[in-house]
């Protein structure tokens, strides 16, 4: 049976400002276990990064419990925060005369002090973190000689280094061709299955998450977050509800026992 590594309730998320406070998304109650691939899925204004900048602890909750390996989030130091969740954002580094090799090391940071030196030990994980990955090819280049869906290899590679039991994404395939998006999504997913970690990430690609995925989180503003695998969205007609308002429609179909939905434009 798959541990709880996240437990959430009553979590609203948003910002304080001087005199008030913006709800983005309210009353969140979800749990989140280890080995799964969890994908979070909405439209640009939904409070996707908010959610996730919450969870990360780069932004405190407005209201509600977060509770991380047993522990609220709030009682965390940064340090045992480093230890326990490796984020990997967006934006693309912009890191030059810089190995592979030498980049993912950085995750070591938690562990390796002021100086930051690789001791054995930490050069033992970061040589796991790259045959993990399957990057052994890429580790003596520069990062400015990698492709896009190279270098988010070598991001991935570097949060495996920080050993860390839960991984959160933002937006890990946007800027990458087709066949990048699906070997990253089936790197992630074969990682919870091989680590046992906890990686949850948001994605704007619909399909494939719905294909990839082990629990899918819809997020609207009206209708909050709904949760549930693939197949129970489908069957409860969340999904449907979801996309229709945007124009889209879903033809399922059971193919040799699996999901497979198809989108059908109104």
């Amino acid at each position: 049976m798959k541990q709880p590594t996240i437990k959430i309730e009553s979590l609203s998320t948003g910002y304080r400002g001087k005199n008030n406070v913006t709800i983005v998304a309210r009353d969140i109650n979800a749990t989140i276990h280890g080995g799964e691939l969890t994908c979070l899925l909405g439209p640009n204004g939904a409070g996707k990064s908010t959610l996730l900048r919450t969870l990360s602890a780069f932004l405190p909750p407005v209201s509600g419990n977060i509770t991380i390996m047993g522990r609220n989030l709030g009682d965390y130091t940064d340090k045992e925060l480093a230890k326990t969740i490796g984020v990997v954002l967006t934006e693309k580094t912009d890191l030059r005369n810089m190995t592979v090799e030498d980049l993912i090391g950085l995750g070591r940071s938690p562990y390796t002090g002021f100086w930051g030196t690789l001791h054995e030990d930490d050069r033992r994980v970061v040589a796991q973190a790259i045959e993990m990955v399957g990057i052994e090819p890429l580790k003596d280049r520069m990062i400015q000689t990698l492709s896009d869906g190279e270098r988010q290899k070598v991001m991935i590679a570097k949060a495996l280094a920080q050993e860390t039991p839960v991984i959160f994404l933002d937006e890990p395939t946007a800027f990458l061709d087709f066949p990048s998006k699906v070997e990253i999504m089936q790197l992630l997913r074969n990682l919870t299955r091989t680590t046992g970690k906890t990686i949850f990430l948001s994605t704007h690609d619909l399909e494939l998450a719905l294909q990839i995925a082990d629990t899918i989180w819809l997020m609207d503003k009206q209708k909050g977050v709904m949760i549930g695998t693939p197949q129970e969205l489908a069957s409860n007609g969340s999904l449907n509800s979801f996309f229709s308002q945007r124009g889209i429609s879903f033809d399922i179909h059971d193919v040799e026992g699996s999901l497979c939905i198809i989108p059908r434009t109104k």
